[in-house]
């Protein structure tokens, strides 16, 4: 079995060695098409020294052939596939470096216009009612110069294969963790280059490094055109996906048509992905699918795999339905994910938004457990991803570490250091961070010279007010406090190397996090790892300072300090709170901080997620239709002749009858079914009882001939016994009309809002039936609203809102069928006649597979023989199928009555 890991960036890149640069010379592998020629190579531009916490990067212009300097390879990158030196970082998609594909002058250039054509980019007078209201449009960066040579070049240069310094870091240390530990044996990578591949077409370059890749470094590259990953991945993930799933919407009236111009290339990019994978997909493969900009890959290769075990896992934030749905190709995206066996996301609140906006734009019911589609379900789970402590480890102790953190010791020594290292964009909340900070020192002036904030900032290519602001209150700060000796606040507007990180990671004080909305913060992780004291004489237990809007807030249960990144006062407090905290009090902190990381490391994730995967996968194929086997009529023959007592429970609508709707009425029942159920309880052993979700009266008028029948009304809030004439309500009657009081008027908004639409009470349940309505397409929008509104609603008083075929209906949650069919069984097992030893449930409905269940597992436990029966073309839970519907059921159930004859 090989899994393949779905990533937009391979770990694995191609460096080629063109005229006038000396060829690299470490490890790896080289390919050349041609002789090597001679070539005099320019004297080498020396910058020195390494940009660092002391030594600020230059401002120099590269020369415009810049010579080849040698460089190690850097396999650390974050989740969006931008250059970062470290291997858990999880950052924005606006990224200087991003501009690196495309622009290395080791790569070849790209082919691709952008930003898109000014007629698209105009989209009618956008741009006249910008200037009105004083927007900015969306600023692309200019396009590469490229030439017919400069693609000649690359045709036949030497080549390499490097480490990539693009792509999800933390995922690719879960797969190597996982690996090391021998929880992974065979696994391929699947994703592109990361660089433009224009210039390789039609070239034997192209096939080469295609099957290197492959046979080599178990890596299937995906090759799309320079345009469409362009407009995929520069347009599209960037400028639309990325600002909506961390709830900044984008606002200014380009994104229209930004979004218009680069959705079919996004479609482009994961149609290749999905072909890739169909092309090379065997049999119990395990297909594993990473992040929003494959959002559409599982359900396109659901629909040339049927059977393929697909999984997805979402790295980023999931927005609440009220900003996805402002996407809109928002359906398209969400059935492209449900094209997977199993969703994952990061935390829990993540998974209950894309719940709830999976229940409220494609109409369908969502449990806890996951997505009720018509022909399968979807599992729907959340594990939060984590760091490789082990490698972390190796790279603390280099030698490198030790120095940084020797002249860091010295530099601030007598100080109390605050550090923080982030993407200088409006998601990670720098401003807020260093505001709070000024209000901090203006506070509390015993603070002044003795405490120092370390703002690593990673600059953007957004040009914006964000950098300029930024600067001016560092600026005011130092302006304010600072000496010639002291410095209050340490702004880098660069990234610092790995050495240095982790250095500044183990000498601070505390972490400062105040991100506005963030996937899963790993440099918490990391931070705490790097706190256990091990290089330094005396451990510091520094405290974490930590955003709750963060996705790893949810993994601490308040054991750091939560802030709100827009409470100045809270995050001052939270500072002066972690400055003054006693070691007691860190020390707890940390070591239950610091066990929360060490549960949730990488291979931990790994590991669990393909674990869930082929628990899901299993239990899904179990209930396919296809699957389960039709109904052996001699087979429940020979077990019923077996048993002692029996238990038939039977359900009404589309089971015993061909009738449609509840609203329909129903004069009598069809004389066969009525024959049937009197000759099945003419045999003593039998106990039958019929389950509908009609009223308690209509189902005594229609069952009024049948004596002695058990009767479950309103899908399980009334029971009636066999041999009784009296009805037992099992719902709370107070609790009922509590929650109809609620929904009520939400059902009255929409009623008055979807003309020839009409709203039916009964006892336990509201129905808002839309079949007769002028506009049904307008009217399911409306109830699916509906829907949506109840549950967000009235989740605390335990009902929900479920969507039928042109209604919805809302029923508690805690009184079903199941409830029902349990409470008959127990009363039947504790009256002293004996164990009930054949147990059959026959249905149809949504609403039977939770009786499927429970009686399944009944026959797994007490009850000697159990046999559940579906007539419905979905996936279901029952053990056996009737193709013949209500004919197949009403036949079996006439052998059976013959057969208690011979029994």
């Amino acid at each position: 079995m090989t899994v393949f890991i779905c990533s937009l960036f391979l770990p694995k890149t191609v460096h080629f060695n063109l005229p006038g640069q000396p060829r690299r010379t470490s490890s790896g592998l080289e390919r050349r098409t041609t002789a090597p020629t001679t070539t005099k190579v320019k004297p080498k531009v020396t910058i020195d020294p390494t940009p660092s916490l002391f030594t600020p990067r230059p401002d120099i212009t590269p020369p415009q052939t810049p010579t080849y300097e040698e460089e190690q390879p850097d396999p650390f990158a974050n989740e969006d596939g931008i250059r970062v030196q470290f291997p858990n970082d999880l950052g924005s998609p606006s990224d200087k470096i991003s501009t690196a594909w495309g622009g290395r002058f080791n790569q070849p250039k790209s082919r691709a216009n952008s930003p898109p054509p000014a007629a698209i980019a105009e989209h009618g007078r956008t741009v006249e009612k910008a200037r009105e209201l004083g927007r900015q449009g969306v600023i692309q960066p200019k396009p590469l110069v490229r030439s017919e040579s400069h693609d000649r070049v690359f045709a036949s240069a030497g080549w390499k294969i490097v480490d990539a310094d693009q792509g999800n870091g933390g995922l690719r240390n879960a797969a190597d963790a996982a690996a090391r530990e021998g929880k992974l044996s065979e696994y391929t990578w699947v994703g592109t280059l990361g660089m433009p591949t224009d210039a390789l077409d039609g070239t034997q370059q192209k096939q080469d490094i295609e099957d290197t890749m492959a046979t080599e470094h178990d890596m299937l590259t995906v090759f799309c055109s320079d345009k469409d990953f362009d407009g995929h991945y520069a347009h599209f993930c960037k400028q639309i996906l990325w600002p909506v799933f961390h709830y900044q919407i984008p606002d200014n009236p380009k994104s229209k048509a930004y979004e218009d111009h680069s959705w079919k290339y996004y479609v482009n990019v994961c149609q290749a992905f999905a072909d890739k994978i169909v092309k090379n997909w065997k049999r119990g493969d395990v297909v594993w699918v990473h992040d929003y900009h494959l959002l559409l890959v599982p359900g396109m290769v659901r629909q040339k795999l049927p059977e393929a075990k697909i999984g997805f896992f979402l790295h980023v934030a999931f927005p609440s339905s009220e900003v996805f749905r402002c996407l809109a190709v928002r359906k398209e995206l969400l059935e492209g994910m449900l094209g997977a066996n199993l969703v994952g996301f990061q935390i829990p609140e993540y998974t209950r938004h894309f719940l709830q906006t999976c229940s409220r734009i494609l109409n369908v019911e969502a449990t806890t457990e996951g997505i009720e589609l018509e022909d399968r379900f979807v599992d729907v789970t959340d594990m939060a991803i984590g760091i490789d402590p082990v490698s972390l480890g190796k790279h603390r102790d280099e030698e490198n570490v030790i120095k940084w953190l020797k002249i860091m010791q010295e530099r601030y020594k007598g100080k109390r250091l605050i550090v923080a290292r982030d993407k200088l964009d409006h998601v990670r909340g720098v401003r807020q961070k260093l505001l709070s900070y000024e209000l901090f020192l203006n506070k509390h002036p015993e603070w002044r010279g003795h405490t120092v904030l370390i703002q690593v900032a990673l600059s953007t290519s957004e040009k914006s007010d964000l950098d300029a602001t930024v600067s001016d209150i560092v600026t005011r700060v130092n302006s304010s406090w600072a000496n010639l000796a002291y410095q209050p606040v340490v702004y880098l507007k660069q990234d610092i190397d790995y050495a240095q990180y982790l250095a500044l990671l183990t000498i601070a004080d505390a972490l400062m996090i105040t991100s506005q909305r963030e996937g899963m913060n790993l440099t918490s992780h990391e931070y705490l790892f790097c706190q256990d004291g091990s290089l330094l004489p005396e451990k510091k237990h520094g405290s974490l300072i930590l955003s709750e809007f963060a996705g790893t807030a949810s993994l601490f249960n308040k054991n750091e300090l939560s802030v709100n990144p827009w409470d100045y006062r809270q995050c001052a407090e939270a500072i002066r709170q972690a400055l003054e905290m006693s070691p007691e009090e860190k020390k707890r902190r940390w070591e239950l901080l610091h066990g929360a990381v060490a549960q949730h490391t990488g291979s931990h994730w790994f590991t669990e997620f393909l674990t869930h995967l082929e628990t899901s996968y299993s239990g899904q194929h179990k209930r396919d239709q296809t699957s389960v086997p039709r109904l052996s009529i001699p087979n429940v023959v020979g077990k019923y002749q077996q048993s002692k007592r029996r238990l038939f429970v039977l359900d009404y609508e589309g089971t015993l009858v061909s009738w449609g709707p509840l609203t329909q009425i129903i004069p009598v029942s069809p004389q066969r079914t009525l024959d049937i159920l009197n000759d099945l309880l003419l045999d003593e052993r039998n106990t039958v009882y019929v389950m509908s979700g009609r009223r308690p009266k209509e189902l005594e008028r229609v069952f009024r001939r049948v004596p002695n029948l058990g009767l479950i009304a309103e899908n399980g809030c009334f029971v009636k016994a066999a041999q009784s004439d009296e009805w037992t309500e099992m719902a709370d009657r107070t609790q009922i009309e509590t929650w109809k009081e609620a929904v009520r008027p939400i059902f009255t908004y929409f009623l008055e809002r979807t003309p020839g639409a009409e709203i039916e009470e009964r006892h336990c349940s509201f129905q808002f039936h839309y079949h007769g309505a002028e506009d049904i397409e307008a009217a399911a929008r409306q109830a699916s609203e509906c829907a949506s509104h109840v549950n967000d609603a009235c989740e605390s008083q335990r009902v929900h809102a479920i969507p039928l075929e042109r209604s919805i209906v809302v029923e508690p949650i805690d009184w079903t069928k199941k409830t029902a069919a349990k409470k008959v069984f127990e009363d039947m097992s504790a009256s002293g006649e004996g164990p009930i030893d054949f147990l059959m449930v026959v249905g149809d409905g949504r609403e039977d597979e939770k009786v499927f269940k429970w009686a399944n597992y009944l026959g797994e436990k007490t009850v000697q023989h159990a046999v559940t029966v579906n007539l419905g073309s979905r996936s279901t839970e029952a053990t056996a199928t009737v193709t013949q519907g209500v004919s197949g059921v009403l036949t079996c159930l006439q052998k059976l009555a013959a057969a208690s004859g011979g029994a």
